[in-house]
């Protein structure tokens, strides 16, 4: 699942991201957050998933460093299994695992890969936050989710609105710049480049990270097919990562810069 030339720059981008979370302040900052049994999830997060106390295990597609499944865990959760690509964040969230004594445990693989050990047991699958532009077949993504879950299992998705890639970042009022049904990968430009660029040990070499610009209706339909029910589907006019600094106040909330929704497998 890994032969692709984007999936393995991906994978060399994100273990060199890695180090901006393995910093001190930014680790000790979510060792206490979660010590103290606190959350990264936002409140819409917690209230559409509901009783975290009835999760037996939840599955984390493109978990990243490990504080958001840590968080569903705090929540009430009794197990987790975080999967991601990159090694290096793997053993950040491995580290905050050891720390704070968390039932998780973290699996390197590509999300797109088959979990045998994991098929008909998750009462949750969650992923986003980001996670979705970096998985290249959702088709193939919403199989492997609904093999992970249990009957009656849910998959929950939280994460920032497909028209977040049209639209300016550097301007006041939304502007068009760029077009909403684009198929091929491109190459980020936020993040992770940024932290690319910043922690690189040899600038002139840094490996380029390809993300996959994916519609509602591709999202949607990927899930419908692979024999989940659509339970819902909600548009939020706030963002998880601060992309549009710049609009004016009478501007924002306008248009949707996340979503959220929520499949059952029968």
């Amino acid at each position: 699942m890994r032969a692709t030339r984007e999936i393995a720059s991906n994978e060399q981008a994100w273990d060199i991201a890695s180090q901006k979370y393995a910093q001190d302040e930014e680790f000790k900052r979510d060792i206490e957050m979660l010590r103290e049994n606190g959350s990264s999830l936002f409140p819409c997060e917690i209230e559409e998933i509901g009783d975290f106390s009835s999760i037996g295990l939840a599955v984390h597609l493109c978990c990243s460093h490990g504080t958001d499944l840590l968080s569903i865990l705090n929540h009430g959760a009794k197990a987790g299994i975080g999967i991601d690509i990159s090694q290096q964040m793997l053993s950040l969230a491995q580290a905050k695992t050891d720390t704070l004594g968390s039932k998780a445990d973290w699996i390197h693989a590509d999300v797109l890969d088959e979990q045998p050990a994991l098929k008909g047991s998750a009462d949750l699958v969650y992923t986003g936050r980001g996670g979705l532009p970096w998985v290249r077949d959702l088709e193939l993504w919403a199989r492997r989710a609904e093999e992970m879950l249990k009957p009656g299992g849910r998959l929950y998705v939280f994460e920032g609105h497909p028209l977040n890639w049209v639209w300016a970042r550097d301007t006041a009022k939304w502007q068009v710049i760029r077009g909403y049904f684009q198929s091929k990968p491109q190459a980020n430009q936020d993040f992770p480049a940024m932290a690319v660029e910043q922690y690189a040990d040899d600038k002139d070499q840094t490996p380029q990270a390809y993300e996959w610009q994916w519609s509602i209706a591709d999202i949607v339909t990927a899930i419908a097919g692979s024999g989940l029910q659509l339970q819902f589907l909600h548009e939020h006019p706030f963002n998880f990562w601060p992309l549009f600094d710049e609009i004016d106040q009478e501007q924002d909330g306008l248009v949707p810069q996340s979503f959220s929704l929520m499949a059952i497998k029968a």
